[in-house]
């Protein structure tokens, strides 16, 4: 009887050693990682809104499309002059088309997301302050076409009906839309021209038509894929295919134009005809930008700003000067 009792209580302890969990050891305590702290925002500098309603970004579309004019001509003082006091025009005229232009459009700009920030969209400035600038341009390009004589003078107007139209109505149509816009870049070349007094060569006048219609069209895509159509309602008209089957379109005659205004009209070398190659590599780095990166919302920023650009236009000033200075 004791050996039982003494083998059952011994058979206990076995169970209760089995029984007993094992102690686990917790891992030692990871200090969390402090919050990031937050910081300051970043205040993007901005224009006085004057002068940012008057868009002086744009100016450079004037100073890359009128001087084109001068190309393989003789240049004297009184040309430079009134080449420069045309480009003068056309800046005062572009400007007092983007005024115009943001004071119709000032609701719907307001539902745009970068667009919302324009001077009167944003409520930076007044539409009575917007009106008088538009007065004051006005003011200002009457003595500027009056010095550049009847011929000059009835294409700025022509390029000031031309957009005027299109603010009111041109603008909400596909197709006609991109054209309209494109026309007014050749009104400019058409003006470097008068103002300079020379013939004008047709082939660089499709060459710029159709490259104008090339950004255009690139703007036109990225503006789809961004905000879709509800802030331009000609966005309807388009599609993505159908804008990049235009946009090689418009690169292939962009390029035929160029190729043909070297041979025929320039009165350059046979050597210039080496630029050809930086023409098709900037046409294709622009349907890079647009299609491959989604770009080519602001195409002025993206000719003057991208690197890879930058880089070809010198290479093609290069290879083409020596056949300008002589």
């Amino acid at each position: 009887m004791t050996q039982l009792t003494g083998h059952t209580s011994a058979q206990a302890r076995s169970t209760a050693k089995v029984q007993t969990p094992a102690k686990v050891q917790t891992p030692a305590k990871v200090p969390a990682p402090s919050p990031p702290q937050p910081q300051a925002p970043t205040k993007k500098r901005r224009l006085p809104a004057p002068i940012a309603l008057l868009r002086p970004g744009q100016w450079p579309k004037n100073l890359l499309v009128v001087p084109l004019a001068l190309l393989g001509g003789h240049l004297d003082a009184t040309t430079l002059i009134r080449v420069g006091t045309a480009l003068g025009a056309f800046i005062l005229a572009s400007s007092l088309v983007y005024v115009l232009n943001d004071i119709a459009d000032v609701e719907r700009d307001k539902r745009h997301p970068v667009k919302r920030h324009r001077p009167l969209a944003s409520g930076r400035m007044s539409m009575t302050s917007a009106v008088v600038t538009a007065l004051v341009l006005a003011a200002l390009l009457a003595p500027a076409l009056l010095v550049l004589g009847a011929g000059s003078a009835l294409i700025v107007l022509s390029y000031l009906a031309v957009n005027g139209a299109y603010s009111w109505k041109l603008k909400h149509l596909p197709l006609l839309d991109v054209f309209v816009v494109a026309t007014g870049f050749v009104l400019r070349l058409l003006g470097g021209y008068e103002a300079a007094r020379r013939p004008v060569e047709m082939w660089l006048v499709l060459t710029v038509l159709a490259c104008c219609l090339v950004l255009i069209l690139g703007k036109r895509r990225h503006e789809l894929s961004v905000s879709g159509t509800g802030h331009r309602p000609a966005l309807v008209g388009y599609s993505a295919h159908f804008l990049d089957l235009v946009l090689v379109l418009c690169s292939a005659l962009t390029l035929f134009g160029y190729l043909l205004y070297l041979r025929t009209e320039s009165g350059f070398g046979e050597y210039s005809l080496l630029t050809v190659v930086c023409a098709l590599f900037a046409l294709f780095r622009y349907l890079q930008i647009v299609i491959v990166d989604g770009g080519g919302g602001e195409p002025v920023k993206t000719l003057l700003r991208d690197r890879v650009m930058l880089v070809n236009s010198a290479a093609w000033g290069a290879l083409l000067l020596p056949h300008i200075a002589t």
